[in-house]
């Protein structure tokens, strides 16, 4: 097809807006190449914002775009997407031409990350230089806010914004899979921006406007006192007289790097501020945003990435002090390798996974959560290095990622308390959660990594008159009379600054530290402790009572002859409860047991001896009591200890169907059809000949006991603790009436079937086969009216 002609802007725009809803994807991307290719940039301009709607979707969620998030490699449009959107694609051509230029293009202020949107109504500059210098004030009022953005950072916005933007699914369809188009493009960028080797392709057209500036570096001159706290003089710049920012020629090597990066991470991370989290901590008070499964696996994505990014760093530079000034013969690539975790992520991913500890479900949906966290903690699995095949279990951390683990202490410390909290209120008899349990206790067992928390801990405690004492942060050279302080105390004290300013930062200057090897916290988990090895039996139980029920169950119960209770609406177990997953559930439980003795240094006889109080309360017998309960003015109520008896397992109230028999779920043993059929048939009877049964079964004679027998009538010989609406409801009695759902159960079909089939091997015809069924239903009646009680009391 030949390039449209040229034309004026606007019917280039509402040329391709009638194109969008009448040609199919590719023809649309052809003509779009062309378009990009010939017109020049001030034509362009245009069609961009409307080109990034139609992408992505409107910011609102109104219009869905290409619906990347639901785009899979099986779907015909999957590579003609991903070739448009490539990083070297005609999509990225186009924002490099429009970037050439000074364009800039508007982002209502009210779709800004929680924290930011804050910040720039209260007219403070934002932490992040991102949005800085970029603030519009139209006519309307302060009310109507507009950041003018770039081509690139306006294209990133709205791509990461994709992730987040609320979207009303097809029904059926969610958009979690991790080889979606949206999934696979984050991953394409972040390795083409942020590369692990090489460096950033340059842009194809000439920019020396780059916006993104590289945070400054923090003052090593800071005291003691001021850690993590920003100083109020130095936050509140109003916004309305803002400084010109301007870029030095070094960083513009890597600022779409930067912006790609800092987009992410305030798109995706920053919707709590530390004020804001401390907020929340009230019931009162809603959530401000809400992640979904889908947000945090693209989360983890990018932690995974940045540790392999930073980890990719020369080890000269590596071991290079941001202190000393040896990294100013380093590219900007290397030194923005060095800092690119702790000062762009670590403490907006501190916040948001605090977030998601303390608010997600508690379902087995969490692993997501969990296993973002883990990688974080983990920068070493992602190195790349090849190293010897050894045991996980076994694998030792190397020393050299010590100074991590204690400038992030927090990240280890306090998320695992906050998931020991979460632990204790679930159900560990089921596999899924057992799973999370041992895979966070194996990660914290990993040789020498307990050992860096802990000494972590240690100079995070260290006493600040002592650290004065030791000449802190002023160092002198042996020239000013410094020789006394050796360089090791200078590398302590150093570190004792860097954890201190570490968790202040994240917790504020009053933070209560609690040590995860303190005694509070030990107490914690000599609980989950317990409440594993609680779960262990539980599922053993559980196990134990399903094989004697299967090993129960015969070919006879197909005719009736087995127990039937239609009192226990969901009879059988679960998919969670059946055999194989109770096998795993306790092999996960054996195996977090043994690595919490690890990291927490138990010995056998004190693992023995703990295990051992649960004896006298953990016997067959006392399983079968009810959960711990305080009679209120309406019956029972539950105790924290019986709602954990339930949670694990260890005990259960008698659940039974109280309402109408007939209208107890259909089960999957019975016909759904059938079951409706026959109701329909039961109430009419039932309707008009009730009289009759409610006098026929009230008579005291034999045939009033027959009666009884094929009539359905309530029980009222069974005492259960009831609520007091179920009460009430039985209070009302059900007069005794004819249930045919008996005959919809494929089981009462099947022995219809074969007693047919037997009456035709013994020549006898329909007709007589149901005369001698209903003759032996009437005599098996009979036999039951008079021998009934005598054979219930043997």
């Amino acid at each position: 097809m030949a390039a449209p002609t040229l034309q004026p802007p606007s019917f280039l725009l509402a040329n391709l807006k009638a194109d969008a809803s009448t040609k199919p994807l590719l023809q649309r991307c052809q003509d779009l190449v062309k378009i990009i290719d010939e017109y020049p940039a001030k034509e362009l301009h245009l069609i961009f914002p409307w080109l990034v709607e139609c992408v992505f979707g409107s910011l609102d969620g109104v219009l869905s775009g290409w619906n990347l998030r639901l785009l899979h490699s099986r779907s015909n449009e999957y590579h003609i997407v991903m070739d448009f959107l490539n990083p070297s694609g005609p999509m990225m051509k186009l924002v490099y031409k429009l970037q050439a230029e000074e364009y800039k293009y508007e982002i209502p202020v009210n779709y800004l990350p929680g924290p930011v949107k804050a910040c720039i109504q209260e007219g403070v500059l934002p932490d992040c230089p991102l949005f800085h210098n970029k603030l519009q004030f139209p006519l309307s009022g302060v009310l109507s806010l507009n950041l003018a953005l770039n081509p690139f950072e306006f294209f990133m916005f709205n791509f990461a914004y994709c992730l987040i933007a609320p979207k009303s699914y097809p029904q059926g369809q969610h958009g979690s899979s991790t080889d979606s188009a949206y999934f696979v493009l984050v991953d394409t960028y972040l390795k083409y921006f942020l590369p692990s080797e090489g460096t950033v392709p340059p842009s194809p057209f000439s920019d020396s406007r780059g916006s993104v500036t590289a945070p400054s570096p923090r003052s090593s001159s800071v005291s003691f006192a001021g850690y993590g706290v920003h100083s109020p003089s130095l936050l509140k710049h109003h916004i309305f007289h803002q400084p010109s920012v301007n870029a030095e020629p070094s960083a513009q090597e890597i600022w779409r790097s930067e912006t790609l990066l800092q987009m992410f991470v305030e798109v995706w991370l920053h919707h709590y501020s530390l004020e804001m989290y401390q907020k929340l901590q009230s019931p009162q008070v809603k959530e401000p945003f809400t992640p979904t499964e889908e947000h945090v696996l693209v989360v983890r994505l990018l932690v995974k990435h940045l540790h392999a990014f930073s980890s990719s760093l020369k080890p000269e530079q590596l071991s290079s002090s941001p202190s000393v000034h040896s990294h100013t013969h380093t590219s900007p690539l290397e030194e923005f390798k060095r800092v690119v975790v702790q000062r762009f992520v670590q403490q907006k991913l501190y916040l948001f996974l605090q977030h998601c500890f303390g608010h997600w479900p508690l379902d087995a949906s969490f692993r997501a959560v969990l296993e973002t966290w883990l990688s974080y903690i983990q920068p070493w699995r992602y190195t790349g290095e090849k190293i010897h095949p050894q045991p996980d279990q076994n694998r030792t951390v190397p020393d050299k990622w010590e100074s991590f683990a204690q400038e992030n202490l927090l990240m280890y410390t306090k998320l695992f308390q906050v998931f020991l909290n979460r632990t204790v209120r679930t159900d560990l008899v089921n596999a899924k959660n057992a799973l999370m349990v041992f895979r966070v206790a194996k990660v914290f067992a990993q040789p020498n990594l307990a050992e860096m928390i802990q000494k972590g801990e240690q100079l995070f405690l260290e006493p600040e008159h002592v650290l004065h004492h030791r000449q802190p942060r002023g160092y002198l050279t042996p020239s000013q009379g410094g020789s006394f302080l050796s360089s090791r105390q200078k590398v302590v004290t150093d570190m004792v600054f860097r954890v201190k300013s570490h968790v202040y930062s994240l917790e504020g200057q009053d933070c209560q530290y609690k040590q995860m090897f303190g005694s509070e916290l030990r107490g914690a988990v000599m609980k989950l402790i317990q409440m594993i090895a609680q779960a262990r039996q539980t599922a053993k139980r559980i196990s134990d009572h399903s094989n004697e029920v299967a090993a129960s169950s015969s070919f006879l119960s197909w005719f009736g002859l087995s127990s039937s209770d239609h009192n226990n609406t969901f009879s059988g177990a679960e998919s969670e409860e059946s055999g194989e997953c109770l096998k795993k559930t306790h092999e996960f439980l054996d195996r977090a047991l043994e690595n919490l003795c690890l990291i927490f240094k138990l010995n056998q006889g004190q693992l023995t001896q703990l295990i051992s109080n649960l004896g006298s309360s953990q016997d067959d017998g006392n399983c079968k009591q009810l959960p711990d309960c305080i009679q209120g003015e309406n019956g029972l109520i539950l105790t924290d200890l019986g709602r954990r008896q339930i949670i694990n397992g260890q005990r259960r109230f008698d659940l039974q169907y109280q309402g109408d028999p007939e209208l107890q779920p259909i089960r999957s043993y019975e016909n759904a059809l059938l079951v409706r059929l026959f109701y329909r048939i039961s109430s009419l009877l039932n309707d008009r000949f009730g009289g009759h049964m409610s006098a026929l079964c009230s008579r005291p004679d034999f045939l009033g006991r027959l009666g009884c027998h094929y009539l359905t009538i309530p029980d009222s010989t069974t005492k259960t603790n009831q609520s007091p609406v179920s009460r009430g409801a039985l209070e009302r009695n059900r007069p005794p009436r004819l249930s045919l759902r008996l005959l919809a159960s494929y089981r009462t079909l099947l022995l219809l079937l074969l007693l047919y089939v037997l009456g035709a091997l013994l020549s006898l015809g329909p007709v007589s086969s149901t005369l001698i069924i209903l003759a032996g239903g009437f005599l098996f009646g009979l036999f039951m009216t008079l021998f009934g009680d005598k054979l219930k009391t043997h």
